[in-house]
C-alpha cells in the first residue's frame, strides 16, 4: 500500500475543497462579518460533535484576535448555559448537516431572546439554515475519508472559513501586532512586545573596580561578579572601560604581560552601552548580536552605571 500516494490524495481533496469555496464566498459572508463588527456584546459559537470541535478552535481564534467571543456546548446550553447569553450577543451555530438534534433544540430559545444567528451548514434549507438570519454555506463536493462519512473536508473548510472570518475582522478593525501581543502577554511575541531591558537587567552586587585597578585585582571582581566581564570607572563612578575574561586570555599572551600592571591597559575602551533602560529586551538583543558582545552595559547620560545585561538572560528568558 501506497501511504504517500493516500496523503497526497487527501490533500489534494481537501486543498481543491477549499479552492472551490472561494466560488461561493458571497454577500451573506459580508453581512456575517459586518454584524460582527456591530456587535456590542460578545460572539458566541456552538456546534456538536467534530464541529463543535472546530467550533471551538474558531472561538478560540477570534478570541486572540479582537473579537471576544467563547464556546459553548448546545447540551449544557439546554440545562442553564442559556443564560450565558446576552441580550447583546451572536451566535455562531455550526453543523454541517444543519439536522443536530442537541443544536436544534437550542435553535428556538436563542430566536425567543431574538439573539442574532449566524448558520454555517451545507443547506440552507435545513433546520438551521431556516432559523439562521444569515447563512454561511458548507459546500463540499466529496470527503477525503474513504467511506465518505468521517467528516474530513467540512471539517478543513469549517476551519477555513472560521479563520476567513478572523481575519476579515482583523482588518476591518486594523488589528495589528502589538494588539495580537496584548492578548498573548506569555508567549514569545508578547515578550518581545513588553519586556524591556529595566525588567531583565542586573543591578547590585556588579563587578566594577578603579581605573587603578590591577590585573590581579581585575580578574578576582570577575570571578566573584561571575559575568565573565569587569566594569572600570574613574573616580566618579563613570564607565571608562570593560574587561571581559577574552581581554585577559588575549593579555596573557603578550609579551611582557604582569599581574601588577594596570587593568586598563587591556581593557576594551568605549565598550558599547545604551542609556534607555526602557529600550525593548528584543532590540537589545539584536544590538548584542550586532556587535558580537555578551555583555550589555545600561548607564545614564553621564555614563555612570545603572546595570548589566547578559546574553544569556535574555536567552533564558526566551526572548528572541
Amino acid at each position: 500500500m501506497n501511504y504517500r500516494e493516500i496523503a497526497q490524495e487527501t490533500l489534494q481533496i481537501e486543498a481543491d475543497t477549499l479552492l472551490e469555496a472561494k466560488e461561493h464566498i458571497f454577500d451573506e459572508f459580508d453581512k456575517a462579518v459586518e454584524l460582527i463588527l456591530s456587535c456590542r456584546g460578545k460572539l458566541i459559537v456552538t456546534g456538536v460533535g467534530k464541529s463543535g470541535l472546530i467550533g471551538a478552535k474558531i472561538a478560540a481564534t477570534l478570541a486572540s484576535t479582537g473579537t471576544p467571543s467563547f464556546f459553548l456546548h448546545p447540551t449544557e446550553a439546554l440545562h442553564g448555559d442559556l443564560g450565558m447569553i446576552g441580550s447583546d450577543d451572536i451566535v455562531l451555530a455550526i453543523s454541517y448537516s444543519g439536522e443536530s438534534g442537541e443544536l436544534s433544540s437550542i435553535l428556538p430559545h436563542i430566536k425567543r431572546f431574538d439573539i442574532p444567528l449566524i448558520g454555517m451548514s451545507k443547506n440552507k434549507n435545513s433546520t438551521l439554515g431556516r432559523y439562521s438570519d444569515i447563512h454561511i454555506p458548507i459546500i463540499v463536493q466529496k470527503e477525503a475519508c474513504p467511506l465518505g462519512a468521517a467528516p474530513t473536508s467540512s471539517t478543513t473548510l469549517t476551519l477555513a472559513l472560521g479563520d476567513a472570518l478572523a481575519v476579515c475582522l482583523m482588518k476591518a478593525r486594523d488589528f495589528k501586532t502589538e494588539d495580537f501581543a496584548s492578548y498573548h502577554p506569555g508567549g514569545a511575541l508578547g515578550k518581545r512586545l513588553f519586556v524591556k531591558v529595566k525588567d531583565l537587567m542586573r543591578t547590585r552586587d556588579l563587578p566594577i573596580v578603579s581605573k587603578d585597578a590591577t590585573m590581579q585585582d581585575a580578574i578576582v571582581k570577575m570571578s566573584e561578579g561571575r559575568l565573565g566581564t569587569v566594569l572600570i570607572v574613574d573616580e566618579e563612578g563613570r564607565l571608562q572601560a570593560l574587561l571581559s575574561d577574552g581581554d585577559v586570555r588575549r593579555a596573557l599572551l603578550q609579551e611582557g604581560f604582569e599581574l601588577k600592571k594596570n587593568a586598563l591597559m587591556y581593557a576594551t575602551k568605549n565598550p558599547t552601552t545604551i542609556d534607555d533602560e526602557t529600550m525593548l529586551a528584543s532590540d537589545a538583543l539584536v544590538l548584542i548580536e550586532s556587535k558580537k558582545i555578551q555583555l550589555l552595559v545600561i548607564t545614564d547620560k553621564e555614563r555612570h552605571i545603572k546595570g548589566v545585561l547578559h546574553l544569556h538572560t535574555l536567552i533564558e528568558e526566551g526572548i528572541s
